[in-house]
């Protein structure tokens, strides 16, 4: 457990007061320090009331301060995304100075709960669980360079049992322009925030509920974004340079792994990833053209590579991945890239362990993304602090910690 120094309770401090100052209210200002500090601690529960307890210390003033974080959260109105900005500028300016920011990672990840009342939660799958479960789901914007993983911004999945539901929408006061939005839409509209922001975006990584979608590496290549994301294995492609007309045969993503393995072009890669230690696959590519009717601005330019993941002992390749990469492109290259789209799953057990990022109580549209605003701003101090104290010249602890210095 990191222990701050006094510059770094003074680096704190002065890190609340610029995010304060986006406030625009001093009693705003103090709350998101109250909850932030509480985020921070050693506490093994962070909502609203836990936090509250250990600020004020007398049991007789628990309630109005837990009264005052539950107004901050779920009614106070202030910016998001101006917290979120500031927040992950701040990070980016010590792990850039390091090392480029190389991908942006889009991934989600389940929120378990309780009943029905939780906005957005339903019965749907979570790779969190690895299962159908009660849940809320957050799809995450992260930035990578090639040793740290930042994440910057996240979406409340809202099914259509809720944005088309009049009743739920006024409980839960989902804002009239908030409608519904697939996954991969959500993720396009984090994307285009953060280009707008200026925020240095590296090639995008995702899995195959946004890959698969023609719409989204539609919306990658208008934005001017290269992309390595997985698809399904029923897909189907043509073979560059063996089918000169598009009106030929294609294949499914299957039976050419089976065509390049009886070729050898297969090679072996290592990698470390999340807390599985270290992995192997073998792994081959090969440049294709999507067969799926996409709309004529994509099928002009959607020669691609194709990054196939096969792994010790099983009968089919894992993954496959379309990946927009310059044709130019080795192999090792691409796997390494592609590859870092794990380190999320690091990167929630961060938030979700250390920082609370799934100890939200409140049930309110707003109550979550501000939550989700305090707890990013949190983690962006903490990989600033890491990169202070332990720069990549020297032996540092991988994963944030809470800082017994801040509560």
């Amino acid at each position: 457990m990191h222990t701050l120094t006094d510059a770094g309770e003074a680096r704190l401090d002065s890190f609340l007061e610029d995010v304060g100052a986006l406030l625009g209210d001093k009693r705003r200002k103090a709350s998101f320090a109250t909850y932030a500090l509480g985020l921070l601690s050693e506490g093994e529960r962070k909502s609203a009331e836990p936090i509250a307890a250990r600020a004020v210390g007398k049991a007789a003033e628990v309630e109005a301060a837990h009264q005052r974080l539950l107004h901050f959260l779920a009614r106070s109105s202030w910016n998001d995304r101006a917290v979120r900005r500031l927040a992950a500028r701040y990070a980016l300016k010590f792990m850039a100075a390091e090392q480029p920011i190389e991908a942006c990672i889009i991934d989600d990840t389940g929120f378990l709960k309780q009943g029905t009342h939780s906005v957005g939660v339903q019965r749907q799958y979570t790779g969190s669980a690895g299962k159908i479960a009660n849940c809320q789901l957050g799809v995450s914007l992260s930035l990578a360079t090639r040793s740290d993983h930042l994440p910057v911004d996240f979406e409340l999945y809202l099914p259509t049992s809720w944005t088309d539901v009049p009743a739920r929408r006024a409980e839960a006061r989902i804002p009239e322009d908030v409608v519904f939005k697939t996954k991969p839409e959500l993720a396009l509209s984090m994307l285009k925030r953060a280009h707008e922001d200026n925020l240095p975006l590296g090639v995008v990584l995702a899995d195959s509920a946004y890959g698969n979608s023609a719409e989204f590496r539609l919306g990658l290549h208008r934005l001017g974004l290269q992309y390595s994301v997985g698809v399904a294995a029923n897909s189907k492609v043509f073979e560059v340079h063996d089918v000169v007309n598009r009106g030929g045969h294609g294949i499914d993503l299957r039976k050419l792994a089976s065509k390049l393995d009886a070729k050898g072009k297969f090679q072996r890669f290592t990698w470390r990833t999340g807390t599985r230690g270290e992995l192997s696959a073998r792994f081959a590519m090969r440049r294709v053209t999507p067969c799926a009717k996409q709309d004529n601005e994509l099928q002009e330019r959607s020669t691609l590579w194709l990054l196939i993941e096969w792994r010790d002992g099983e009968a089919d390749p894992a993954n496959y991945y379309f990946s927009s990469l310059p044709p130019d492109s080795t192999l090792d290259e691409l796997v390494r890239i592609t590859t870092q789209r794990w380190r999320t799953e690091r990167a929630y057990e961060d938030l979700k362990g250390e920082l609370g990022l799934d100890h939200f109580e409140g049930r309110s549209f707003r109550g979550w993304h501000h939550h989700i605003s305090v707890v990013l701003s949190c983690y962006a101090f903490v990989v600033a602090e890491r990169h202070r104290v332990f720069p990549l010249t020297s032996s540092r602890p991988h994963r944030p910690r809470a800082l017994r210095g801040a509560a």
